[in-house]
Protein backbone atom coordinates (compact mmCIF):
# COMPACT_ATOMS: atom_id res chain seq x y z
CA UNK A 1 0.00 0.00 0.00
CA UNK A 2 1.08 3.54 -0.84
CA UNK A 3 1.71 6.08 2.08
CA UNK A 4 1.67 9.88 0.86
CA UNK A 5 5.00 11.51 2.37
CA UNK A 6 5.25 15.43 0.74
CA UNK A 7 3.40 17.54 -1.80
CA UNK A 8 5.95 20.13 -3.24
CA UNK A 9 5.25 23.56 -4.52
CA UNK A 10 7.72 26.24 -6.03
CA UNK A 11 8.16 29.43 -4.24
CA UNK A 12 9.82 32.99 -5.41
CA UNK A 13 10.95 33.97 -2.48
CA UNK A 14 12.12 31.01 0.21
CA UNK A 15 12.63 32.07 3.49
CA UNK A 16 9.37 34.25 2.92
CA UNK A 17 7.70 30.53 2.22
CA UNK A 18 8.93 28.83 4.91
CA UNK A 19 7.97 31.69 7.33
CA UNK A 20 4.50 31.36 6.25
CA UNK A 21 4.28 28.14 6.80
CA UNK A 22 6.06 28.34 10.04
CA UNK A 23 3.32 31.73 11.70
CA UNK A 24 0.34 30.05 9.32
CA UNK A 25 0.59 26.24 10.09
CA UNK A 26 3.40 25.60 13.00
CA UNK A 27 5.34 23.79 10.24
CA UNK A 28 9.15 23.32 10.81
CA UNK A 29 11.99 22.81 8.52
CA UNK A 30 12.88 19.24 8.64
CA UNK A 31 15.02 19.37 6.10
CA UNK A 32 17.26 21.42 3.62
CA UNK A 33 19.06 20.49 0.62
CA UNK A 34 20.51 23.18 -1.44
CA UNK A 35 22.15 22.42 -5.02
CA UNK A 36 24.02 24.80 -7.31
CA UNK A 37 20.82 25.73 -9.43
CA UNK A 38 17.85 24.44 -6.92
CA UNK A 39 17.54 24.22 -3.28
CA UNK A 40 14.91 21.76 -1.79
CA UNK A 41 13.42 22.63 2.27
CA UNK A 42 10.78 20.00 3.56
CA UNK A 43 8.30 21.19 6.30
CA UNK A 44 6.83 19.12 8.88
CA UNK A 45 4.32 19.58 11.62
CA UNK A 46 3.95 18.07 15.22
CA UNK A 47 0.81 15.90 13.94
CA UNK A 48 1.92 14.38 10.91
CA UNK A 49 4.83 12.90 9.20
CA UNK A 50 2.98 14.35 5.96
CA UNK A 51 5.83 16.95 4.03
CA UNK A 52 4.91 20.46 2.26
CA UNK A 53 8.16 20.85 -0.17
CA UNK A 54 9.15 23.93 -0.93
CA UNK A 55 11.27 24.13 -4.30
CA UNK A 56 13.34 27.40 -4.89
CA UNK A 57 14.61 27.47 -8.15
CA UNK A 58 18.06 30.18 -8.03
CA UNK A 59 17.68 33.15 -10.17
CA UNK A 60 13.98 33.00 -10.63
CA UNK A 61 12.45 36.18 -10.39
CA UNK A 62 9.07 35.73 -12.22
CA UNK A 63 6.20 34.27 -10.62
CA UNK A 64 5.32 30.75 -11.21
CA UNK A 65 1.64 30.48 -13.19
CA UNK A 66 -0.45 27.79 -11.19
CA UNK A 67 -2.96 26.89 -14.39
CA UNK A 68 -5.31 25.66 -13.83
CA UNK A 69 -4.62 22.32 -12.66
CA UNK A 70 -3.34 23.34 -9.10
CA UNK A 71 -6.13 22.76 -6.83
CA UNK A 72 -5.36 23.51 -2.77
CA UNK A 73 -3.44 21.58 0.18
CA UNK A 74 -5.66 21.43 3.31
CA UNK A 75 -4.94 21.32 7.01
CA UNK A 76 -7.68 20.52 9.81
CA UNK A 77 -7.80 22.51 13.41
CA UNK A 78 -9.52 21.78 16.35
CA UNK A 79 -10.95 25.17 16.82
CA UNK A 80 -11.33 26.88 13.38
CA UNK A 81 -12.95 30.16 14.75
CA UNK A 82 -10.23 30.60 16.89
CA UNK A 83 -7.89 29.87 14.19
CA UNK A 84 -8.80 32.34 11.40
CA UNK A 85 -8.79 35.37 13.93
CA UNK A 86 -5.29 33.94 14.86
CA UNK A 87 -4.32 34.48 11.37
CA UNK A 88 -6.05 37.33 10.78
CA UNK A 89 -3.86 38.83 13.58
CA UNK A 90 -0.83 37.75 12.08
CA UNK A 91 -1.87 40.35 8.46
CA UNK A 92 -2.50 36.66 6.84
CA UNK A 93 -5.81 37.77 5.07
CA UNK A 94 -7.88 34.54 5.67
CA UNK A 95 -11.23 34.67 3.61
CA UNK A 96 -14.41 34.47 5.32
CA UNK A 97 -15.31 31.26 7.16
CA UNK A 98 -18.13 29.01 5.01
CA UNK A 99 -20.44 26.16 5.62
CA UNK A 100 -20.81 22.99 3.23
CA UNK A 101 -23.93 20.98 3.96
CA UNK A 102 -25.00 17.68 2.33
CA UNK A 103 -28.04 16.09 3.26
CA UNK A 104 -29.21 18.43 5.66
CA UNK A 105 -25.96 17.98 7.75
CA UNK A 106 -22.74 20.22 8.47
CA UNK A 107 -20.07 18.32 5.86
CA UNK A 108 -17.38 20.97 6.94
CA UNK A 109 -16.79 24.25 8.37
CA UNK A 110 -13.56 25.86 6.36
CA UNK A 111 -11.77 28.93 5.07
CA UNK A 112 -9.54 29.80 2.59
CA UNK A 113 -6.12 32.01 2.18
CA UNK A 114 -3.04 32.25 0.17
CA UNK A 115 0.06 31.73 0.82
CA UNK A 116 2.82 34.28 -0.41
CA UNK A 117 3.39 32.65 -4.07
CA UNK A 118 -0.43 32.38 -4.53
CA UNK A 119 -1.05 28.90 -3.54
CA UNK A 120 -4.61 27.92 -1.88
CA UNK A 121 -4.89 27.01 1.43
CA UNK A 122 -7.94 24.71 3.39
CA UNK A 123 -8.15 25.15 6.68
CA UNK A 124 -10.75 23.13 8.09
CA UNK A 125 -12.56 22.20 11.20
CA UNK A 126 -11.55 19.15 12.45
CA UNK A 127 -14.91 17.45 11.99
CA UNK A 128 -16.48 14.30 10.86
CA UNK A 129 -14.16 12.92 7.47
CA UNK A 130 -11.24 15.74 8.23
CA UNK A 131 -9.39 14.66 10.80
Amino acid sequence: MAKPIHMMIRVLDLERAVEFYRQAFGLEVADRFDFDDFTLVYLRGRESDFEVELTWNKGRTEPYSHGDGYGHIAFCVDDLDAEHRRLQALGLNPQPIKEFHRDGALMARFFFLQDPDGYKIEVLQRHGRYR
